[in-house]
């Protein structure tokens, strides 16, 4: 008797979904895309790791603006350089909003914070909050020497391998690097002397972006995905690891709040700055403590895990290609002969070195992705129409590989950087936006490229890196995990070989 009720109910919503999607594709000119099913639609086209790769061989058949359906949700994909312009330069403001994804929702305090926040006025002032009070230029130089010092503890373990012979884990090593940066930068501590706090800590942070980036039926069939996901366990995995960080965020603030140490600006972090700006009055909203929280939960994400991402393709990049890892490390070290440790002020000398940065964002930027888009109204965009709460994901590992817009796009070569103007603090080189571009580029990119450059400059500068013994160059894949910043699947191992 209760499956013929639930059937009665489920069948006429089924009914009018078919009808609706039958209307919605006969009367707009959408653009081509994968046949999908009933239902689900192309869901079960997307794989659980490498969607990135999968939608660029997908838009190699059906073109650079592509068009699946996700269970009830129209999604976009850009996958050239032409049409990441016709977006971001005729239609940004039209697309700059965010969709509203059941875990970026719950960890982003109902979308409170910068990332995943709509567009619109909270919007346009939690931003200029950041951009003037947080990643500004005096901001980021005040946090030049907790860089400096944690690449220097960096070195000094990577020594200790060298000294006995042993290979070292670049993957956790630059993961320890990012985060003790982040940490020490946002609230003035360094968990990883605190042995078991920081295994707690580094335990809640994976898990905060497994989750973030996982599947929820929820956001797909919104009539019954969440009694699905909570049959799953989601739900409660999902309440768990919110609350963990949430306490963890909140016993930070209230040390803070009640700590009755001064400091200088120079000694400021993100925090202080923020339960400084509690008092101010020129914003149109309350800058509370659970705004702050979400905007901790931004910093954390985006400042550790591209920062880390990046160095490893850096390096995974360099010992793939001898001649430019050659030629970078003769630049370093010709700058100082027997300089110990590259600082930030060399790095306005290393043009070679700033090339190589910038050719492994291009092949291999952190977020291939981006975090997606949200159409707010219907518009036409090459000829296509453009459905509103349309979900526009902009394939960045794709573009960056675009033949139309890059000579021999699948080699490494940081060469066609030393002549270019292109910058992509701007997002306006459009063939190239590992940041983002339009409205909603990132507002960290100075903070996060010059740890990288820095980080980068000491590695080779202070070793020599060979493969593991037994180990081929083949060995060393570009295979990734499934998440929103693309981390090398299989830890890149190499034997830093001290200098004489």
């Amino acid at each position: 008797m209760l499956f013929l009720i639930v059937l009665l109910c489920v069948v006429p919503l089924i009914f009018f979904y078919l009808l609706h999607q039958h209307r919605t594709t006969a009367s707009s000119n959408t653009p081509p895309g994968p046949p999908g099913l009933p239902l689900i639609g192309n869901l079960h086209q997307l794989p659980s790791s490498d969607l990135h790769l999968h939608l660029w061989r997908l838009s190699d058949h059906y073109g650079p603006l592509m068009q699946l359906r996700l269970g009830s949700i129209p999604t976009l994909v850009v996958s050239s350089a032409k049409t990441a312009e016709l977006f971001f330069k005729t239609h940004d403001r039209q697309i700059a909003s965010r969709p509203s994804l059941f875990g970026q929702r719950k960890y982003s305090y109902n979308c409170s914070d910068l990332v995943f926040s709509p567009y619109g006025d909270y919007w346009r002032e939690l931003r200029k909050l950041c951009v003037v009070h947080l990643f500004n230029t005096k901001r980021v130089q005040s946090f030049r020497a907790i860089r400096e010092d944690e690449v220097l503890r960096m070195m000094n373990k990577i020594s200790e391998s060298a000294s006995l012979n042993q290979a070292t884990n670049l993957s956790e090593a630059v993961m320890r690097l990012t985060s003790s940066m982040i940490c020490r930068a946002a609230f003035g501590k360094r968990y990883e002397d605190e042995g078991s706090k920081r295994s707690r800590f580094h335990g809640m942070l994976n898990e905060e972006q497994a989750m973030i980036a996982a599947f929820y039926f929820t956001d797909h069939f919104p009539l019954i995905g969440y009694w699905v996901d909570r049959f799953r366990g989601m739900m409660r995995r999902l309440d768990k690891s919110f609350k963990e960080l949430d306490d963890f965020y909140q016993k930070i603030i209230d040390d803070h709040i009640h700590s009755k140490a001064r400091k200088s600006d120079q000694e400021e972090d993100f925090i202080d700055v923020c339960l400084g700006l509690m008092k101010e009055t020129s914003f149109s909203f309350d800058l509370s403590s659970t705004r702050i929280k979400a905007l901790l939960m931004d910093i954390f994400i985006a400042g550790t895990d591209t920062g880390a991402a990046a160095l490893v393709w850096a390096m995974t990049a360099l010992i793939k290609n001898p001649r430019v890892m050659k030629k970078v490390k003769e630049e370093i070290r010709s700058l100082n002969p027997g300089k110990s440790f590259i600082d930030e002020d060399d790095l306005q000398k290393l043009n070679y070195l700033e090339a190589v940065v910038k050719e492994t964002l291009r092949l291999y930027p952190p977020a291939p992705l981006m975090v997606p888009r949200e159409a707010t109204e219907r518009c036409e965009i090459g000829g296509y129409d453009i459905e509103d709460k349309s979900v526009i994901y902009f394939n960045v590992w794709a573009i960056g590989r675009d033949p139309e817009a890059w000579d021999k796009p699948e080699e490494f070569n940081p060469e066609r950087f030393e002549s270019s103007s292109a910058d992509f603090s701007k997002g306006q080189d459009f063939g190239w936006i590992p940041f983002g571009g339009g409205r909603r580029i990132c507002p960290g990119i100075q903070m996060g490229v010059v740890t990288v450059e820095l980080a980068l400059a000491n590695l080779l500068n202070s070793f020599d890196w060979e493969l593991p013994r037994g180990m081929k160059m083949d060995d060393i894949d570009t295979d990734v995990l499934p998440g929103i910043t693309m981390h090398k699947k299989n830890a890149l191992c190499l034997m830093p070989v001290k200098l004489i």
